[in-house]
């Protein structure tokens, strides 16, 4: 663990003595109230050392034996982990108001995000502001209607792309292919811009590395957190690395917000053809009334487009790579998708309305977010206040990690957990729209994902044209039983290995 020398080092005693001081107070609280039990932590690093480098799989463990209700000790912060649907469901539903607040990670300090971000935000008047703004400029369904043919257009970008290494009998990147899809995407849906090409690598690359570089700063386990007296310090400096990340998204995000907002004050006020996101922005800005400023907007988009294009490319990397994994659903997938769209001559273009009539591609979409959630905590939450949870005190400003990776692996919720078997929700009514708490990997309650809608448009449909279009195999006669299944940490989950497969087309299977 790269910040362990760190721990070492910093045991001073000054420490010791700000520890001795909490527990003074800390024993001023009534006997009566107790916290959920956990393993007995170290004095003053606490439990920091029982994360490991896999903290979602090692709290997992750690929840067999203490509970589906647990408290760990990060340093100074107490830290309540949730690992069961029920327990889930209070913290998110009953008790939503109290745990809506966020504990924030030293990292996203870096130029004031906390402040601006509709992630990081607590539940203000500036808050609701920009949720009503995303739920009424950028992902109503009115609005997501109106920009399919961009989506659509992306899609004959991706398969065109893929056609040109099919023909030569090249490997393809599945998590690169899909990245630059979904970047595109979204980047049109939102600016009208396209940002990378397929055969640009730098371009591309460039954008990957800050987006991978924001969510793995993000999430990664630093000293700060668990000691904030080190704040001013930034002893591993995930707070510089990120403040580089953001400042380049920032200003180009802003240099974007510019050039609109010239080109509106051309069109004059009385013009309200907007035809995206970045239009309402700039009218909401040109209006000149709002509580919400050119810093909401601009942190907004970095949210947005950071979070919706990692989060879906991921995604859609994991479920190919459980396809190949398990390639017997291959086979009943192409089946449902040749039974909806047609064959030969009498063939339909796959449009976002064929979802609804694809259970067996839902399903296989539900089973990856079940194994393989985006952000295995999702968001850290934090307690407003004191509350009892199942008998146990959350006390005021704990931490709360709901574990959305163990609760997907729970032999009491599921049948074989381990096991990819998307058959098991045909029959089920489960959804992962934070109604159904076996299955939220994109959270519940106030703060559930903003970008839903779209992300779940996204990853069937490309998931859909890619295994229509084309059959794949893997590289170096490598088996599907031996494929590489790893997982690399951060904020999100991504594939540790990327996924290598060469297109076969179907029409030359078919000869």
């Amino acid at each position: 663990m790269d910040y362990l020398p760190l721990l070492l080092l910093m045991s001073f005693v000054w420490i010791s003595i700000h520890v001795l001081i909490s527990n003074l107070v800390t024993k001023k609280s009534p006997k009566s109230l107790k916290l959920p039990p956990g393993p007995k932590p170290f004095p003053i690093i606490g439990n920091i050392l029982e994360f490991g480098n896999q903290p979602h799989q090692a709290l997992a463990e750690l929840s067999k034996t203490y509970g589906p209700i647990m408290t760990m000790k990060l340093g100074n912060i107490t830290t309540i982990v949730i690992s069961s649907p029920q327990l889930a469901k209070e913290i998110l539903h009953k008790n939503d108001q109290i745990f809506s607040y966020r504990t924030i990670p030293d990292s996203v300090r870096a130029l004031d995000h906390h402040k601006f971000s509709i992630v990081w935000l607590p539940p203000t008047t500036q808050w609701r502001s920009l949720r009503k703004f995303c739920a009424t400029k950028v992902f109503s369904t009115q609005n997501l209607d109106s920009t399919q043919d961009l989506r659509r257009e992306k899609i004959r970008e991706l398969l065109d792309f893929v056609k040109e290494k099919s023909e030569k009998g090249e490997t393809l990147d599945i998590g690169e292919v899909c990245f630059t899809t979904v970047l595109n995407s979204v980047s049109n849906t939102f600016f009208s811009v396209n940002l990378a090409h397929y055969n640009s690598d730098k371009k591309l690359q460039e954008f990957k590395d800050i987006i991978w570089g924001v969510m793995e700063e993000a999430g990664r386990p630093n000293v700060v957190d668990f000691f904030p007296i080190f704040r001013l310090l930034d002893p591993q400096g995930a707070r510089t690395r990120l403040k580089v990340y953001l400042g380049k998204l920032l200003s180009f995000l802003d240099g974007l917000l510019e050039e609109r907002l010239q080109s509106r004050k051309g069109l004059g006020m009385g013009s309200k053809d907007c035809k995206d996101v970045l239009d309402s922005a700039a009218d909401i800005l040109l209006e000149g009334d709002s509580q919400v400023t050119r810093s909401h907007l601009l942190h907004l988009f970095l949210d947005l487009f950071v979070a919706r294009i990692d989060t879906t490319s991921s995604t859609i990397e994991w479920a190919m790579a459980e396809l190949f994994h398990n390639p017997k659903n291959i086979v009943k997938v192409r089946e449902e998708l040749a039974q909806v769209l047609g064959k030969g001559e009498q063939q339909h273009q796959l449009e976002e309305s064929h979802i609804s009539k694809l259970p067996f591609l839902r399903a296989i979409v539900k089973e990856t977010l079940r194994l393989h959630p985006p952000a295995p905590f999702l968001v850290p939450h934090r307690a407003e206040n004191d509350v009892e949870v199942c008998g146990y005190l959350v006390p005021k400003n704990a931490q709360i990690l709901i574990n959305v990776w163990a609760m997907g692996r729970d032999s009491s919720v599921w049948t074989n957990p381990n096991e990819f078997m998307p058959e098991r929700f045909l029959e089920s009514e489960i959804d992962f729209k934070g109604q159904d708490f076996e299955l939220i990997p994109f959270g519940a309650g106030r703060r559930i994902c903003p970008g839903l809608a779209l992300g779940f448009r996204s990853i069937h449909f490309v998931l859909a044209s890619l295994l229509f279009e084309y059959d794949w195999k893997l590289p170096n006669k490598v088996n599907s039983e031996e494929m590489d299944m790893s997982e690399k940490y951060g904020i999100t989950i991504h594939k540790a290995q990327p996924l290598q497969v060469i297109p076969i087309s179907m029409h030359n299977n078919a000869k």
